[in-house]
């Protein structure tokens, strides 16, 4: 019955905090537009991770703290736990994304990061400013987030923005709450990503 209690409880108050991650979630265009990609058919991605902090550190702090700490627990354990950390991203967070932004794209411009793309006119630079790894350890579960900008960039020359745009506090969880690995967690918070990209773009810019 405890337990119970404690599941309603929180169902509770994260329905309370559901107007406030729909508000931090919304994609807010900070300089210049997005017209540029009217009438593209194409659209290359390039993804960019450096000068990114981890909950409080700089990526780099935060790295050296978990490798040291798990291998501390077990030899070897936080060099194994890095690899998965970096590889993540090409094998779960990039393509999750991109699956996400072209479903609701709904074929008005393919986009992807692969060289099909590289003779794109239009390169977007995916930055991720901030990451927040969460956990899930059954009986305490705090959502992960990612902070995201997206700069629209002439592929020939990378120095012409034509726009930047950013979302905040982007959550990801398992909706049935199976998500104890991290990779899971922010694999959700990159299609979530996609998803509100691929929205915005359908219905304000390539109507």
């Amino acid at each position: 019955m405890k337990n119970n209690s404690k599941y309603f409880a929180i169902l509770f108050i994260l329905f309370l905090m559901l107007p406030l991650l729909s508000e931090a979630q919304k994609l807010k265009v900070f300089e210049g537009n997005l017209d540029a990609l009217k009438g593209e058919k194409e659209l290359h991605i390039q993804y960019d991770y450096s000068d990114m902090t981890v909950g409080k550190y700089s990526e780099e702090k935060y790295v050296d703290k978990k490798v040291k700490e798990k291998n501390k627990d077990e030899a070897g354990e936080g060099d194994t736990w890095h690899g998965k950390w970096v590889a993540d991203r090409s094998e779960r967070f990039e393509p999750k994304f991109e699956e996400l932004i072209n479903k609701f794209l709904d074929g008005k411009i393919k986009a992807g990061s692969d060289e099909d793309y590289a003779d794109a006119k239009y390169t977007l630079i995916v930055k991720t400013t901030h990451t927040e790894p969460g956990w899930n350890v059954g009986v305490s579960r705090r959502p992960a987030h990612i902070n995201v900008e997206y700069w629209i960039v002439e592929t020939a020359n990378r120095e012409t923005v034509k726009a930047k745009a950013r979302m905040e506090k982007i959550p990801g969880q398992d909706a049935m709450g199976f998500d104890f690995d991290t990779g899971l967690r922010l694999q959700e918070a990159y299609a979530k990503a996609g998803k509100e990209l691929g929205k915005f773009l359908t219905k304000k810019v390539l109507k």
